[in-house]
C-alpha cells in the first residue's frame, strides 16, 4: 500500500489531468488544477508550520475546501476541519483541544475566525492559491509521511461537555476507501453527489474515492436538500451515478414526494449510514429505481467511517429492519459480553472492532484513548487493540450482524453522534436550571430535556442555539418540580420516558 494519500493524488493528477475531480454550483477543478492548488497551499503552509502539526481548516461548501485539506497534507501536516456555522462556544472548545498555531480559512469565514479565542496565525486561502510550488520542500515533507501518520482529526460529541477529536491515519483511510470501493464497484466513470458537510466524517468518501479511483464529485448546494424536486434535477443535470448519503438525506426526498416529479436517471449506487433506515422510505426508492445498488453501512468515526455493510438485495416492506451486515475487508468485527467473554451465536453483545482501520486515538486525550482502545480480552498472546463501540448487536443465522441500539447514552440523531451527557452538561450552565436529564425519543427523533428550576423554555433554547450545533438543541423541554429517582438515588429514566408523546 502507498505511504500516504499523496501517492494517490500524484498518480491521479497524471492519469486524469484534464478530468474534473470536484465541482460546485460556481466552479470546477480538474485533477491537474486541484493538484497544483494543493501544492501552492502546501508550499505556503510548509513555510509557516512544522511537519506533523495540526492545521485547523474553516472553509465553506465549495471545491477549494478539499484543496485546503490536501494542501495541509502536502505540508506534511494533518487537518482539523471546523464548521463555521457552529456557535462560537463550540468552535472555541475545538480550538482548545487541538491547540493549533495555524488556521486556514476562506474569505467568507475570516471574520468568524478573527472573533474566536485563537492566538495563532490565520491564513486566508484566497491569498495563497498562487504561491509558487517549492517541489523540493514538498518532496521533503511528503517523504516525512508514513501510513501511520495522522491524516485528519474529526470532532465528535464528548460526554464531559468537551468535543473529542478522533485521529485517523493515512493507512486507515486508504484501507477503508479501498474496501468500500470494492463493494460499490467504484471506477473513473462515477460521479458522486456530495450531501455531507465537508467537515463531517461521511464526506471522506466524496473526497478520497475520486482521488483514489479517478471519479468526480459534485458538491450539492445545501439549500437544494430542502427542495427535493430541484435536488433530483441537479442529480440529473450533473449525471450523478453514486450517492453516499446519511439516512436523513435519503429519507427526505421520499418523504416529500420528489419521485412524483422526477427520478435520478443516472443513479447506479446508493449507500447510506448514520442511523437506522426507515424502510418505508427505502421502499419508495426501490420502487422507482429498482436497478440501483443499495448498501446499508454501519460504523463509528473511530473505525474510519464504516466497518460493516449490507447489500440490500431484497425488496423491503414498511416494517423491514435491515441488518448492518458483515465486515468490510481488513475489518474484524465481533461481540463481547459485559464480562468481556465471547457472545454466544444469536445472543446480544457489544459490537467490537479491530484492524488497521482503528483510529490513532483522541487528540490530546491519552486517558480517554486508553479507556476506549483496549487490548482484545480474547487475545492474551500479543498486542491487538480493539474499539468497543458501545453499540449492541447480534449475529443472525446467516452470519449477518443486526443492530440493537446503544449500550450507553450515546445516540445517533439526524445522522450525528451525540452524547446525551453533553446535552446535560450544557443545560447545567444555564441560570435557572437546577437539575436535568436528557433522553431521546428514537421513533419520533425528538431530543428531550427534562429539568428542574425556574429557567424558561425560551432561555434554554436561546442558550443552546448560541452555544451548540443546531442538531443538539433539545426539541422537547419538560419542566418538573422534582426529578423522579430510583431507590439508589439515580434518576428514574423509565418514568421520564412516560412523558414521550
Amino acid at each position: 500500500m502507498e505511504k500516504s494519500v499523496l501517492c494517490r493524488l500524484n498518480s491521479a493528477a497524471i492519469k486524469y489531468t484534464d478530468k474534473i475531480i470536484f465541482k460546485d454550483s460556481k466552479t470546477c477543478l480538474t485533477f491537474g488544477g486541484f493538484n497544483d492548488i494543493t501544492k501552492s497551499i502546501g508550499t505556503y503552509l510548509a513555510g509557516v508550520a512544522p511537519a506533523s502539526s495540526p492545521v485547523v481548516v474553516m472553509s465553506g461548501r465549495h471545491v477549494y475546501t478539499p484543496a485546503c485539506f490536501l494542501g495541509a497534507v502536502r505540508a506534511g501536516c494533518f487537518y482539523a476541519p471546523m464548521d463555521g456555522d457552529m456557535p462560537k462556544t463550540r468552535l472555541n472548545q475545538i480550538l482548545g483541544v487541538i491547540k493549533s498555531e495555524l488556521m486556514l480559512v476562506d474569505k467568507a469565514h475570516l471574520e468568524i475566525a478573527q472573533s474566536l479565542d485563537f492566538d495563532g496565525k490565520i491564513v486566508v486561502m484566497e491569498d495563497i492559491l498562487e504561491t509558487p510550488a517549492n517541489e523540493e520542500l514538498l518532496k521533503s515533507r511528503e517523504e516525512s509521511l508514513t501510513g501511520a501518520s495522522p491524516l485528519y482529526v474529526i470532532f465528535t460529541s464528548g460526554s464531559t461537555g468537551v468535543p473529542k477529536g478522533v485521529i485517523t491515519s493515512h493507512q486507515s483511510l486508504m484501507t477503508y476507501i479501498d474496501s468500500v470501493s470494492k463493494v460499490l464497484s467504484i471506477d473513473d466513470t462515477d460521479i458522486f453527489g456530495n450531501q455531507s458537510p465537508l467537515d463531517y466524517i461521511a464526506a471522506i468518501r466524496d473526497i478520497y474515492l475520486p482521488i483514489s479511483f479517478g471519479a468526480s464529485t459534485y458538491i450539492i448546494p445545501k439549500n437544494e436538500f430542502a427542495v427535493p424536486a430541484q435536488l433530483f434535477e441537479t442529480l440529473n443535470r450533473e449525471k450523478i451515478t453514486a450517492l453516499c448519503w446519511s439516512v436523513a438525506g435519503v429519507e427526505l426526498p421520499a418523504k416529500l414526494g420528489a419521485f412524483d416529479v422526477s427520478k435520478p436517471e443516472y443513479l447506479k449506487k446508493l449507500c447510506f449510514s448514520g442511523s437506522v433506515m426507515p424502510c418505508k422510505y427505502l421502499k419508495i426508492w426501490q420502487e422507482n429505481l429498482p436497478d440501483v445498488l443499495y448498501v446499508n453501512q454501519y460504523g463509528p468515526t473511530e473505525t474510519t467511517a464504516s466497518c460493516t455493510y449490507y447489500v440490500v438485495n431484497e425488496k423491503v416492506d414498511d416494517d423491514t429492519v435491515l441488518p448492518i451486515g458483515k465486515p468490510y475487508d481488513n475489518y474484524k468485527v465481533f461481540l463481547l459480553n459485559e464480562d468481556n467473554t465471547p457472545t454466544e451465536q444469536g445472543k446480544t453483545g457489544e459490537i467490537c472492532v479491530s484492524g488497521s482501520i482503528l483510529a490513532l486515538g483522541y487528540y490530546g486525550n491519552p486517558e480517554y484513548t486508553e479507556k476506549s482502545f483496549i487490548q482484545n480480552p480474547l487475545n492474551p498472546n500479543y498486542r491487538e487493540l480493539i474499539y468497543k463501540t458501545g453499540d449492541l448487536g447480534s449475529f443472525n443465522a446467516d452470519g449477518l450482524l443486526e443492530f440493537h441500539g446503544r449500550k450507553d447514552r450515546q445516540i445517533k440523531h439526524l445522522g450525528h453522534r451525540i452524547e446525551l451527557g453533553e446535552i446535560e452538561e450544557t443545560a447545567k450552565k444555564i441560570s435557572g436550571v437546577l437539575d436535568c436529564c436528557s433522553l431521546y425519543n428514537k421513533p419520533k427523533e425528538h431530543l428531550y430535556l427534562f429539568y428542574t428550576g425556574d429557567a424558561t423554555s425560551k432561555d434554554i433554547v436561546l442558550y443552546f442555539r448560541a452555544n451548540m450545533p443546531a442538531f443538539m438543541v433539545p426539541r422537547k423541554l419538560v419542566n418538573l418540580d422534582a426529578m423522579p429517582t430510583l431507590p439508589n438515588g439515580k434518576i428514574d429514566m423509565q418514568t421520564l420516558k412516560s412523558y414521550f408523546k
